[in-house]
């Protein structure tokens, strides 16, 4: 019963990190930054099973995560205000071609990760822009006058909404 309850602390731990450090796809990171994961991967191995290499310890451990990576995704699914917390909700950075400044900080995101984006989907100016979205996981939706919906990977970019 040790194992479980370490695993879950573990879970709830890691998914804070995860949330603080924010909206960041995995192809964003920096090498350095994906070392980290690796570690971070390891020293949760060793406080979960605490040296324990039975088969029913890793059963165990991968069992409670995989529940509760399960309860999560659920309650997200059944539940708004849920979802919000556990995944994040959109936030918009760019209205009518104009930055917002202020909400650009709060994300932490550098006007240079924008239009690098933007470049990236063939927008070269953000005038052409009504909208651009930072969505909850990560990507950049950018939403123009007379098109449709082009969704890029944004720049380094985080966030703990």
């Amino acid at each position: 019963m040790d194992l479980v309850i370490r695993a879950a602390f573990v879970f709830v731990f890691v998914w804070l990190v995860l949330r603080a450090l924010g909206k960041r796809e995995l192809g964003e990171l920096t090498a350095f930054e994906l070392v980290l994961l690796f570690v971070i991967g390891d020293l949760v191995q060793q406080s979960v099973t605490q040296n324990d290499t039975s088969l029913t310890a890793a059963v165990l451990a991968i069992s409670t995560i995989t529940l509760l990576i399960l309860v999560q995704s659920y309650l997200a699914f059944r539940f708004h205000r849920a979802r919000r917390i556990l995944e994040g909700s959109p936030v918009m950075l760019v209205h009518n071609g104009r930055m917002l400044d202020d909400v650009l900080r709060r994300e932490r995101m550098a006007p240079d990760d924008i239009m690098q984006a933007a470049r990236q989907q063939g927008i070269d100016d953000l005038t052409d822009v009504r909208v651009v979205v930072l969505e909850g996981d990560g990507k950049l939706a950018f939403i123009t006058d007379g098109s449709t919906e082009q969704q890029a990977s944004g720049g380094d970019h985080s966030t703990s909404t």
